[in-house]
């Protein structure tokens, strides 16, 4: 069962501002990244469903984290169906994330009151996501999508529309600018942030300090 309520996640995505996104088919290693992120000032992180058995890592991942993390919302992207939904909403997530819009999966994810990023790619899409009771919407790839005003435009017709792109998003100033002055609700944010020294290992301690600094900027342009 979810540790966080759906409303929950929706006002820490509004408040952080930003989503770590990851995947690693070494437990250590998510543990680590996961680690760093809340070090950083993260409360809210997307594992992706994105290797084989990424199911078991994430069982493992999210045992370890109600104890040394306890307050990180841990959710699941990268998932298309609805059977895979509800396989991680019984492993304990608290949100579930889709690159797709699969009517499917908000039926699982509104029974039991979990909270459901679909992916869109148009105001249409966007509409009927929030019809099927989408709190957030991802739209994915951001950049391909239309970008930052991509954001604006649906903003405008649609102002109680809460935005989460996914592709196309850097921890740079000019860039998170972009992005928030369109509007969005939050970022999701993968490999730019996962820092890796120069022999190509994950550096933890560079990632929280990524983290940190990317908060502090989002904080600043919310003022």
């Amino acid at each position: 069962m979810a540790k966080f309520t759906r409303i929950q996640v929706a006002l820490a995505m509004k408040e952080n501002g930003m989503v770590p996104v990851f995947f690693h088919k070494d437990i250590e290693i998510c543990k680590k990244v996961l680690k760093a992120c809340y070090d950083g000032g993260a409360r809210v992180f997307e594992f992706t469903n994105r290797g084989d058995r990424a199911h078991m890592v994430f069982q493992e991942l999210i045992i370890w984290a109600e104890k040394e993390t306890p307050d990180m919302m841990l959710g699941v992207g990268s998932i298309v169906d609805a059977g895979t939904t509800a396989l991680y909403i019984q492993l304990g997530a608290s949100f579930i994330v889709s690159p797709v819009l699969n009517p499917d999966m908000a039926v699982v994810c509104n029974r039991r009151k979990i909270a459901w990023s679909p992916g869109c790619g148009s105001l249409s899409e966007i509409s009927k996501a929030e019809e099927l009771g989408a709190e957030i919407v991802k739209i994915f790839p951001g950049m391909q999508v239309g970008g930052p005003e991509f954001v604006k435009s649906v903003l405008g017709p649609c102002p109680w529309t809460s935005i989460m792109p996914t592709g196309g998003v850097s921890p740079g100033e000019k860039n998170l600018t972009e992005w928030f002055k369109a509007g969005v609700h939050c970022v999701g944010m993968g490999s730019q942030l996962m820092v890796k020294d120069v022999s190509g290992n994950f550096d933890y301690a560079a990632i929280s300090q990524k983290t940190r600094e990317v908060l502090k900027i989002i904080a600043k342009l919310r003022k």
